[in-house]
C-alpha cells in the first residue's frame, strides 16, 4: 500500500503549470483535489506565491496576477509566511545547492511540514534524501 502525504506543499513551478494549462495541470488538478477530499493540507510559502504573481504580472499582467492568486485562496491553497525558522532551512538549502532561493523556501516548508513536495522542477533532484518529491 502506498504511503499517504500528511500534507502537499506546491512549488511555483507546480503552480504556473496548472494556471498554464501545461501537461502537468490536470495530474497537479487531481492532486489538490485529492488531498482535500481526503483531508490532507495543501500549502504554499508567501515567497512562492510572489513568485508566482510577479511571473504572471511580468508576462501577462498584475490583474491577471492577483487574479491568479484568488484562485489559489480559492483551491484552500494555505500561504504560509515566512518566519525565521523557514528562512533559515531555506538558507540551509541555498548555502549547500545550486536551486533557487525561492525554490529552497518550497523545499524548507516540505520539511517542516513533512510533506509531499510537487513539482516538475529537476533543481529539486538534489533534496530527494531530505524532503519526499511527488513529481509531475
Amino acid at each position: 500500500m502506498p504511503r499517504k502525504a500528511k500534507a502537499i506543499v506546491l512549488d511555483s513551478w507546480s503552480v504556473i503549470a496548472y494556471l498554464g494549462d501545461e501537461p502537468a495541470a490536470q495530474q497537479i488538478a487531481d492532486l489538490i483535489s485529492s488531498a482535500h477530499e481526503e483531508e490532507i493540507p495543501v500549502y504554499m510559502t508567501v515567497v512562492n506565491v510572489g513568485e508566482v504573481w510577479y511571473i504572471i504580472a511580468r508576462e501577462i499582467s498584475e490583474e491577471e496576477a492577483d487574479i491568479s492568486v484568488k484562485e489559489l485562496r480559492d483551491l484552500r491553497i494555505q500561504i504560509e509566511d515566512a518566519d525565521w525558522e523557514l528562512t533559515r532551512e531555506a538558507a540551509r538549502f541555498k548555502s549547500k545547492h545550486k536551486m533557487s532561493y525561492a525554490d529552497c523556501y518550497a523545499a524548507a516548508l516540505a520539511k517542516s511540514k513533512k510533506a509531499d513536495l510537487v513539482t516538475g522542477d529537476k533543481e529539486f533532484g538534489a533534496l530527494q534524501d531530505q524532503i519526499k518529491i511527488e513529481w509531475v
